[in-house]
């Protein structure tokens, strides 16, 4: 396992074990609020605090999939870049609730790598673990990257 340091990555940089963590993004009432605008998802966990606090939770709780939206966003404007081209696949779960004002960090570990065919070109999996503020385990799963090469002759090395 490697720590990657700030800088940009290609395909053939990277190894499997690598791995980055992002900075830390605090979740605030108006990323819910316009998440719950842009999305339709008014439902009441994230925007009725009565009733968030009746079914168990210690407030109005953020949409999961802000939270993967917002763990993205850490990724992309991360010191540490990955030469991306596009997301692939996202298989997530939703471990525990995000409160507003919790701060939340991801942590990225390349697991597999592959080249595609036309050899300009690779795939990352990534294993990403996302925390709050407490160290708490709050989503986590796999993310599927496409990259660039360096140089597509050297990437067949790789």
């Amino acid at each position: 396992m490697r720590l990657l340091n700030p800088g940009e990555y290609f395909y053939e940089d990277i190894e499997v074990g690598d791995f980055f963590e992002t900075g830390g993004i605090t979740v605030t009432e108006t990323h819910v609020v316009s998440f719950a605008g842009l999305a339709g998802d008014l439902f009441d966990v994230h925007m009725d605090e009565a009733f968030a606090r009746s079914q168990g939770f210690e407030g109005r709780i953020a949409h999961g999939l802000l939270v993967l939206a917002l763990i993205d966003g850490l990724k992309t404007r991360c010191t540490t870049r990955l030469m991306a081209i596009a997301a692939l696949n996202w298989n997530w779960s939703f471990r525990a609730p995000i409160l507003i004002g919790d701060r939340i960090r991801a942590r990225f570990e390349v697991r597999d790598k592959r080249l595609t065919r036309s050899k300009d070109r690779g795939i990352l999996a990534l294993a990403v673990s996302a925390f709050n503020q407490h160290g708490t385990a709050v989503q986590d799963g796999e993310h599927v990257l496409m990259v660039r090469c360096r140089k597509s002759g050297d990437a067949a090395a790789a």
